[in-house]
């Protein structure tokens, strides 16, 4: 049993090692859902689409990091293109 254990460990350690050593290249963009005009950040990495399907991407959001998705949604806020 302490085998497993040291053999379920060692993967777990491993698994995150190598998940550390890769780059991430996460890419987001805003989105804005048309009934409630609320935008919300949404990475392009996730394999589905936000449901329900009544939003629009907003154009040049596009942005490398999540603090910098959340820097333009602040500047969209301000400006009232987006609610909250």
């Amino acid at each position: 049993m302490r085998h497993a254990l040291f053999l379920a460990a060692l993967a777990g350690v491993a698994v995150t090692a190598i998940a550390a050593i890769a780059p991430a290249e996460a890419s987001y963009h805003l989105i804005r859902w048309q009934d409630s005009g609320f935008c919300q950040v949404w990475d392009e990495n996730v394999p589905s689409m936000p449901y329900p399907s009544n939003y629009t991407v907003i154009e040049n959001s596009m942005v490398p990091t999540f603090g910098d998705a959340l820097a333009v949604k602040d500047s969209l806020v301000r400006r009232g293109t987006c609610a909250f």
